[in-house]
């Protein structure tokens, strides 16, 4: 295994099924999600029509809210983010930012970054463009990125590579019928192939949803009226 290949991260996605179990409460929050993202108001200000996230916004027909960029999922017909803009923001350290996981652009520049976590743009996969603070290191080493240059008191980081293997998409890394796939700047993820699941994929046959997630699901109803009642009740007695 290379050096390059040594710093690499793994994300088993056979683990992520459990992620479902909260698809029920956040269908509770989706008509004011986008309201509450506190991503595009980490500081003051707006996305300027001259800087590089406001260019690459016009040209790209996204719609500014404060520091970041909106544009229409073309799949979906759904807003996602696709720049943020956070310089000059006095931030010193950078850790969760994953409000903003659909980026394509990110401009950290002119904050005095003392820290910048390795998880933080985990799951970042369509990042291509970073402007950072000159002694910021690119997210994942120069080796997670095409091209990386210094110019200008700032740190140009372009082209996340992808790091897995390109020939059929494979990576040692992964375990046997499963398929790799980029997860942010020196991340990929492995997914289990068709008909596979369970624990390293080692389980064939459909993955049994419905027995699963179903009592869970209906716990969290259960729990969620309680929770609805009680709240109701001391409402009512103030």
């Amino acid at each position: 295994m290379t050096h390059s290949q040594s710093k690499m991260k793994a994300v088993w996605s056979w683990q992520r099924p459990v992620a479902l179990v909260l698809i029920f409460n956040l269908c509770f929050r989706t008509s004011f999600q986008l309201a509450e993202l506190q991503v595009c108001r980490i500081c003051s200000g707006t996305v300027l029509n001259g800087t590089t996230v406001g260019q690459f916004c016009s040209e790209s027909a996204g719609r500014i809210d404060g520091r970041c960029c909106w544009r229409n999922d073309t799949a979906s017909d759904t807003e996602r983010i696709i720049g943020l803009d956070l310089s000059n923001c006095s931030l010193t350290h950078v850790d969760d930012l994953q409000e903003a996981s659909t980026v394509v652009i990110i401009d950290l520049s002119l904050n005095p970054i003392v820290n910048m976590s390795d998880t933080a743009f985990q799951g970042f996969s369509k990042l291509n463009f970073m402007v950072l603070p000159q002694d910021t290191v690119c997210p994942g080493g120069n080796t997670s990125w095409e091209k990386v240059e210094v110019k200008e008191g700032n740190r140009f980081c372009e082209g996340q590579k992808n790091m897995c293997n390109q020939t059929g998409h494979m990576s040692i890394d992964c375990p046997e019928n499963s398929l790799c796939a980029p997860y942010g700047p020196g991340f990929f993820e492995c997914s289990c192939a068709d008909r596979h699941h369970g624990y390293k994929c080692l389980r064939e046959g459909q993955f049994p949803a419905l027995q699963v997630f179903g009592p869970l699901a209906a716990s969290t109803v259960v729990m969620s009226l309680l929770l609805w009642v009680t709240q109701r009740r001391k409402a009512k007695s103030l």
